[in-house]
């Protein structure tokens, strides 16, 4: 499962204008506060963090005060927005040292470090990381909606904990409640999903191999691209991510459904309802279940009264797509998308021509 697509108690309005919170148990570390109508520019966090990351511990000179207040690179919001508030102290050391210890508490980002080369800073993980990066021999602890125990981690002491948002407000308490670096991240779109690549390699000392995987998931994009130009019919989608309440897949699975060729018939990452869906007249629908693997039902959407006359109904084009591959924001999302183009293909090569 996609622990970046749990749906938590957090405030959505709120989270969904960052794309990474840094916080520490001192509530000192990099502790960014919502902008109130935009973004904060993508490009200032993988630099605000690098930045954080290689202060390193401060001297025995410095007090508490001086800490919590030394210079900070400045942010440049996005027109509308005014900067967000930070403040740090600084506890944690630079891979170059030799020092940076990672647990993952989020799938992505375990199947970024893996995929950047950067699986050796690697502790401890979730026991959803198996299925999307080799991590099998490593603990398997909790994630960012259930965490029984902090003990596990704490004996890993590990110098970042990562996570992603939305998270259970209890859990990250639990966190807090030690000396733990956690950064939160927060993608919602391809290019932040990008930016989030970057952010990882240049924590890890690996900026040249997330280049890299950032060009190979774009070829890749842009091929299936240039054969979704042969399909006769543009298709209209509903992907779920959840059934109850129902919500439609995030923003980057309708990034997706572009490149495959089709059309995303309902904003995505939002909670819908079975009128909505109606209304929309789908000509497929796309579970892909948090958690559940390909567990999802099929049966579920044939029995919605109102639905029965749908084209993705009325054809049997209802299907499966494991979650991992949709809800992982990151390089499983490459297979995610061979698979969408696949069932697209399947299904425009049974639509009567014209």
């Amino acid at each position: 499962m996609s622990a970046s697509h749990d749906h938590s108690e957090v405030n959505q309005g709120e989270m969904q204008c960052l794309s990474a919170i840094i916080l520490s148990p001192l509530r000192g570390n990099v502790k960014m506060s919502p902008c109130e109508t935009n973004r904060i520019a993508l490009r200032q966090i993988p630099s605000l963090l690098e930045n954080f990351l290689q202060r390193g511990r401060p001297t025995e000179k410095q007090s508490p005060s001086r800490q919590a207040s030394l210079p900070l690179p400045s942010l440049t919001c996005r027109s509308g927005a005014r900067p967000a508030d930070l403040c740090y102290t600084f506890s944690m050391k630079s891979a170059k040292s030799g020092a940076l210890r990672i647990v993952s508490l989020a799938p992505s980002a375990t199947s970024i470090l893996c995929a950047i080369g950067a699986k050796q800073y690697l502790l401890g993980v979730t026991k959803w990381c198996p299925d999307v990066a080799p991590v099998k021999g490593l603990p398997k602890l909790g994630d960012c909606w259930h965490l029984d125990s902090v003990d596990e981690i704490l004996k890993l002491k590990p110098s970042l904990v990562i996570g992603s948002v939305p998270f259970k407000t209890e859990t990250l308490a639990k966190l807090l409640d030690h000396p733990l670096n956690f950064l939160a991240k927060n993608p919602r779109t391809l290019a932040d999903i990008e930016n989030d690549i970057r952010l990882l390699g240049r924590i890890t000392t690996h900026a040249a191999q997330a280049e890299r995987l950032i060009a190979k998931m774009r070829r890749e994009f842009a091929s299936i691209t240039k054969k979704s130009r042969d399909l006769e019919t543009r298709l209209r989608v509903y992907c779920e991510a959840w059934p109850n309440p129902r919500i439609s897949s995030p923003p980057w699975v309708a990034e997706l459904v572009k490149i495959c060729g089709a059309e995303m018939v309902l904003p995505p990452g939002q909670k819908v309802t079975d009128e909505r869906v109606a209304q929309a007249q789908p000509d497929v629908i796309v579970l892909a279940w948090a958690a559940t693997g390909d567990k999802a039902k099929p049966r579920k959407s044939y029995q919605v009264t109102a639905w029965k006359d749908l084209p993705a109904i009325r054809n049997k084009h209802v299907y499966v797509v494991r979650d991992e591959l949709l809800n992982t924001p990151g390089p499983p999302l490459l297979a995610g998308a061979k698979k969408l183009f696949q069932i697209f293909q399947e299904v425009a090569a049974q639509e009567p021509k014209p």
